[in-house]
């Protein structure tokens, strides 16, 4: 589509540029000061005579792209022809330091006018608009025609974004967060047209706060289309260091968008570490304290990325971060509970100090409160995932015991949430660090769903499961209720076979061992393969599978002996 503007629209004088020029350069042959400045200005004068030119053949009439742009160039021509005039005496009016400022301040004028042409001629948005007829309604075209159209669009703005005045920038921001806010389709057509850089250039350029904000907005948009994130991380520190000082100093509505874009750019080691020692976990942390429900949320979710790597640990030990983010835990949204809670996982993991730090400040507490509070299993995920971690740490384990922990556990292992069973089963080890306990887990019901969990989908699930109900037999009691299971054993049995990788064999194997002595349970591995699996593990020398394999093999001898 070309657009023209009606002839009565556009301001005739803006069509005489060109003789406006000619003029000018006559006029400048005559100026009697400065002449190296005016001479500079006198080239930039032709290089627009030549865009001019080439505008003219590319575009034809002016277009309501190119009127803005026309209008002021009149202008600063017209400036220019006063000033000239101005500098035909050796002593301008003004005096030459002002005159010799106004000289330079049009020349830099000129420059952004070249640059404005440029882009313009070189975008290609005439030709193509002319070959894209737009429709009445856009709901009777095809779904490519629809692409076109985008496209089209979206060079349209990315041109607009490099030329014009600020409030033109401003006004085609809103149009672009129009169309990427529309479809995330939308966003993939102008990323691969190039968005992502002159985005980049707008916020190196622009010292306007709205052109700012609103430029960090679509940033945040695109980081959210996952298949469109390695583009942003393609502008490494340059968009990275944007991003950090819009958290340092920009308004609320671009703090909360930036953190939605670091989000996106915090899940790689070198942008965390570039992150933590320009500050940025500093001002994260600050939003958590004092930022709006929502900011609070997306920055508990960059810390969270973050504290994934040590490097950038004793940033958070530097600014106190397990206090301020227990704090949030306790009273921010339920998504800003979620990140903090996954950041404190992700920071006291493999440190039982901080483990006990969090306690002290009451973490289990906090937790307990969340979880009593959570509507559905599935928002429990990182709320048992923590209390695994701080159930890893014997004095807390004691605590949480304390607190009606195992119920809370046990409720959960036979949940519809994959994760969720897999922290719980976890936890379900580390509490049973006593024969007491592990009677109580078993009068609660615990074997019976670590036995199903046995026969789960996810090898990661099986694992788990092994590894807990290994632990929890260690109760005699416990190796009854298992063997009476109905499908334990076989399950049991089948976790030998080596073709299920990613699983330790020795949980299973310890499992067996424990109840090989019942003549009966004994039948049962045999009749799901057990001796053939053991074989192969035997040649494979996987600890105890010689020892079971042998147990296995000497049934009769286990029958003289055999325990009640």
């Amino acid at each position: 589509m070309k657009e023209t503007v009606a002839e009565e629209s556009v301001d005739p004088t803006v069509k005489n540029i060109p003789l406006l020029i000619i003029s000018l350069l006559d006029s400048i042959s005559r100026v009697q000061i400065f002449k190296g400045k005016w001479s500079l200005i006198r080239n930039k004068l032709k290089a627009l005579e030549a865009h001019l030119l080439e505008f003219s053949s590319a575009a034809g009439d002016v277009t309501s792209l190119s009127v803005d742009l026309f209008h002021s160039l009149f202008a600063t021509c017209s400036a220019t022809a006063s000033l000239a005039d101005l500098c035909h005496s050796p002593t301008p009016p003004g005096g030459k330091l002002k005159t010799q400022n106004d000289v330079d301040s049009i020349s830099a004028k000129l420059d952004n006018h070249i640059n404005d042409l440029e882009v313009l001629n070189k975008s290609g948005v005439f030709s193509e608009s002319a070959a894209v007829p737009f429709p009445a309604t856009v709901s009777n075209v095809s779904s490519s025609s629809k692409q076109e159209l985008v496209r089209v669009e979206s060079r349209n703005l990315m041109t607009r974004l490099q030329i014009g005045s600020a409030e033109s920038k401003i006004s085609a921001l809103d149009s672009l967060l129009g169309l990427l806010q529309e479809d995330d389709k939308n966003v993939l057509i102008a990323v691969a047209d190039g968005i992502v850089p002159i985005l980049v250039r707008l916020l190196d350029s622009s010292s306007s706060s709205e052109i700012k904000e609103r430029t960090v907005a679509a940033v945040a948009k695109i980081s959210s289309v996952d298949s469109s994130k390695h583009v942003l991380f393609a502008e490494g520190l340059v968009l990275l260091n944007h991003l950090l000082r819009v958290l340092e100093s920009g308004g609320v509505f671009a703090k909360e968008k930036s953190c939605i874009a670091l989000q996106a750019l915090s899940h790689s080691k070198e942008n965390a570490r570039a992150i933590g020692s320009r500050g940025g976990i500093t001002s994260l942390l600050e939003i958590c304290q004092a930022g709006t429900p929502n900011s609070q949320a997306m920055a508990a979710g960059v810390l969270r990325n973050l504290a994934v790597f040590p490097e950038v640990k004793e940033h958070f030990m530097e600014e106190d971060a397990v206090v301020t983010l227990l704090e949030l835990s306790n009273s921010g949204t339920a998504l800003a509970q979620e990140n903090s809670i996954g950041c404190l996982c992700n920071l006291i993991s493999g440190d039982d100090d901080l483990k006990l730090f969090l306690a002290r400040e009451g973490g289990v507490e906090c937790v307990k409160n969340i979880w009593d509070s959570a509507p559905t299993p599935r928002n429990l995920e990182v709320v048992v995932q923590m209390v695994s971690i701080l159930a890893s740490c014997p004095l807390i384990s004691e605590v949480l015991v304390a607190n009606d922990f195992l119920n809370h556990v046990i409720g959960v292992l036979n949940c519809g949430v994959l994760e969720v069973r897999i922290a719980a089963a976890n936890t379900v080890f580390d509490l049973a660090y006593s024969i007491k306990i592990q009677r109580e887990l078993g009068k609660m019901g615990c074997i019976s769903l670590l036995s199903r969990m046995l026969d789960g989908k996810a090898i990661m699930e099986k694992d788990v499961a092994a590894k807990s109900l290994s632990k929890l037999m260690g109760y005699a009691g416990n190796r009854r209720v298992f063997r009476k299971e109905e499908k334990g054993i076989t399950s049991a049995v089948q976790l030998l076979d080596p073709l299920v990788v990613n699983l330790d064999k020795k949980y299973p194997i310890s499992i067996l061992m424990l109840i090989v002595h019942s003549k009966k349970s004994r039948k049962q591995m045999v009749a799901a393969g057990a001796c053939a699996y053991l074989q192969k593990l035997v040649e494979m020398n996987v600890d105890g599978a010689k020892k079971l394999h042998d147990s296995l093999g000497h049934g009769k001898l286990w029958g003289v002996f055999a325990r009640p």
